[in-house]
């Protein structure tokens, strides 16, 4: 084993955690889960059967992370917030063939207690802000707030707001990188 894990967690067999990961309190990995390397499970945290996490990632304590649901390299998962995989759930239907792809990509940041519903991609870099509940695609690089969440600006790579508008045409540096965006028609890029 070349990854920590408590002597709480469950770990079932044919689960793949890639080395320097980090498993906590009564952590709960199904075996058809495929975990990267340096990821850190916070306590409380459970991870489905057909379930990716890249590289780097960070989940905070108390958060399940069910089928179907994926997260690219680097992405962070806040305090308690949620995911599903159902979009009309009810206990009496079984509804397992009909749940719904969610992808996170590359860098993006998931706030404490947001509701990512089933089916939507979530950019690279982008931002969603505590207690926010998304319900469609968020662009890469989107600042998302609300119920349900609304575009109020855009982030940088570093985890910084820029300063442009949310449509047009625009361009930034950012003063922490010196990384450049441009904004073209409502699609921020880094260039």
């Amino acid at each position: 084993m070349n990854f920590m894990k408590h002597e709480t967690a469950i770990i079932d067999d044919g689960a793949v955690i890639g080395e320097n990961s980090r498993v906590w309190h009564w952590v709960h990995v199904c075996g058809g889960a495929v975990i990267g390397q340096g990821v850190s499970l916070g306590q409380n945290v459970f991870v489905g059967n057909k379930v990716t996490i890249g590289d780097k990632c960070k989940i905070q304590n108390n958060v399940s992370i069910y089928d179907n649901v994926h997260l690219e390299e680097g992405v962070f998962c806040g305090p308690s917030m949620v995911f599903t995989n159902v979009y009309n759930p009810r206990s009496l239907l079984e509804r397992k063939d009909e749940y719904r792809d969610t992808i996170v990509k590359k860098g993006a940041t998931l706030g404490a207690n947001c509701t990512i519903v089933c089916g939507v991609t979530i950019g690279e870099y982008a931002f969603v802000g505590a207690g926010a509940v998304i319900n469609k695609n968020v662009k890469p690089f989107a600042l998302m707030v609300g119920v349900p969440a609304k575009q109020i600006g855009w982030m940088s790579k570093y985890g910084e707001q820029l300063a442009l508008p949310l449509n047009g045409d625009a361009e930034v540096t950012c003063t922490h990188t010196g990384e450049k965006y441009l904004l073209n028609q409502g699609n921020l890029i880094l260039v």
